[in-house]
Formats: structure tokens, C-alpha cells, sequence
């Protein structure tokens, strides 16, 4: 599977979506550039919840592997992002060409970096790696099979995956989640929530036994996307995902002008609930209109 980012995300093709070597390398040379900003902990955040998913083509029982390939320094929390897949047993291999900041990628790749870490100076260089690369892959895939625990279930369906995501008591700064637990309790709940038109994922880890949070603090009048992850010891079940708008922030009401003198007016409204400050603009009537 391959994705594409800047500041916005886009998967080129899922795991499932071809079958052959020939195919693969057939989409790779149709593959257009993208080009733009380097927001690689969005990036990373968009791989966990969109490509390595049952619906994508993920196998639970298969080793999950990301090579991330960046030419510069992420413009948010790569850390935090790659921190998170790596808590899930995900494996990260991170190759930098050109302004690649060296200590980022060292920040971002699995142990032992000496393994995971890579870096040239320019684009036409990366063909030397693709045969060490090459090996150092097959050999990580060999070794972590190995240690697969058998019991791990090959198919998630309720036993492993929350449902009945609810998203109510909204307000321009707030929103409550609430879920059905699966039928087996996670370890715990990871929950991702960032603005949908880009934005630093935020995320918040609850303990298994809890199905429901309250999310503060958000940008008023913004959609946000919201992804709810349970995690066990060996696996991640499949997440719930829901969209919802936070509410724009109250105007003020019954906006009255009274003690009118030649040089001042008196004006007054309605109070409005959250307010801190008022701003008020006066300007002349344009010519021609009443005053």
C-alpha cells in the first residue's frame, strides 16, 4: 500500500488493491508527484487509521511494516505519531533524502537504528539502499513471525471492536463521545481526534473498563474527525470513526441604540454566555443613507 502527504493525506492504493509485482510496479510508475508541506506525524496518524486497517486489506495475523520516505523536517509532532504505532507493534523504517533532519528520523524509527535508519543526499542515491533495505525487511517479517502468539484470533467482528459511536452534547468548544464495548474489554482505548481540513492529531488514552469521554477545548465552528481504537495486549481491534462540526460561537441579541447626542450614542445587548470581550465597530452610514 502507498500514501502520499503534505499537509492533507491521500492513499495512492491500499494493500488490497493489487495482487502482482508486475502491478505494483506498474502504479508506481503512474504515480504522481504531490507535492507541498511535510506534516508527517498527520501522515503517520493517516497510515494507523486508514491503511492498516481490515477494510484496506490489513490481515490481523500479518506483521505490519511502514517505511516512511521524507526529503524534510516534519512541520508538526512526527515523535508523538511514531510513538503511537510503535506502541501497537508496528514497525517503522524511516529514509531521508536531501533536508531530512537526521535526529527526526532517529526519533521516528524503530529499534535498532542501525536497521531503520537511512539517509542520502539525493533522490537517484535511493537505489542503493533498495537491496540492503531488501533483506533488512524480510529477515524483521522472519523474525517477528516467530515470535507470533498462536491465540491471536485471525478475525476481530464484535469479539475485539467497539460499536454504536455517539457523539452528543455538542457545543463550539466540547463534544461527548460514547460507545458499546466489544463483547472481550480491551487493555485500553486510544482516541484520535483532529480537524478534518488538516490539523495536529490530539489523542487521548482512556482505560478499558471506560466507554465514553468528553473532549474540550476544541476550535469552535470546525468539523472534527474522531477515531475510537481499543487496544489489547497482542492486537488492535478495528476502530470506530465518526465526523461532527463543533458549534459556531453565540452572537449577541437585541442589540439596542438609545441617549443619542450629537457627537455620542448609547448602545446595549443582551449578554452572551461565554463571552470574555466585546468588540464594537461604528463606522458613518455610506452617503446617500439614513444616519
Amino acid at each position: 500500500g502507498l500514501s502520499q502527504y503534505s499537509s492533507d493525506p491521500c492513499t495512492e492504493w491500499d494493500l488490497s488493491a493489487y495482487s502482482t509485482r508486475d502491478q505494483v510496479l506498474e502504479a508506481v510508475r503512474n504515480l504522481r508527484y504531490k507535492g507541498g508541506n511535510t506534516f508527517t506525524g498527520l501522515a503517520l496518524t493517516h497510515v494507523l487509521e486508514q491503511n492498516l486497517k481490515p477494510d484496506a486489506g490489513a490481515r490481523l495475523e500479518a506483521e505490519k511494516l511502514v517505511i516512511l520516505l521524507t526529503d524534510g523536517k516534519s512541520q508538526d509532532d512526527a515523535n508523538l505519531a511514531a510513538q503511537t504505532l510503535k506502541n501497537l507493534g508496528i514497525e517503522i523504517f524511516a529514509i531521508g533524502v536531501k533536508n531530512a533532519d537526521e535526529a527526526e528520523l532517529k526519533q521516528v524509527a524503530s529499534e535498532p537504528l542501525e536497521l531503520t535508519v537511512y539517509n542520502v543526499l539525493d533522490f537517484p542515491l535511493l537505489s542503493s539502499l533498495v537491496g540492503r533495505l531488501t533483506r533488512v525487511l524480510c529477515t524483521r517479517i522472519k523474525e517477528k513471525s516467530n515470535k507470533e502468539n498462536a491465540d491471536i484470533p485471525v478475525n476481530t467482528g464484535p469479539q475485539l471492536s467497539p460499536t454504536d459511536l455517539k457523539i452528543s452534547a455538542v457545543t463550539s468548544k466540547s463534544m461527548h463521545l460514547t460507545w458499546s464495548p466489544p463483547l472481550r474489554p480491551p487493555k485500553k482505548y486510544r482516541i484520535v481526534y483532529y480537524p478534518s481540513k488538516g490539523g495536529i492529531p490530539k489523542e487521548v488514552v482512556l482505560d478499558g473498563a471506560v466507554s465514553s469521554l468528553r473532549l474540550s477545548n476544541l476550535t469552535s465552528h470546525t468539523e472534527y474527525l474522531v477515531s475510537v481504537f481499543p487496544i489489547y495486549d497482542t492486537v488492535v481491534g478495528d476502530g470506530l470513526r465518526g465526523v461532527t462540526s463543533t458549534l459556531p460561537l453565540s452572537s449577541p441579541r437585541s442589540l439596542r441604540v438609545s441617549e443619542l447626542s450629537h457627537n455620542s450614542i448609547r448602545l446595549s445587548w443582551k449578554a452572551v454566555q461565554g463571552a470574555t470581550q466585546y468588540l464594537v465597530l461604528c463606522s458613518a452610514a455610506p452617503n446617500g443613507a439614513e444616519d
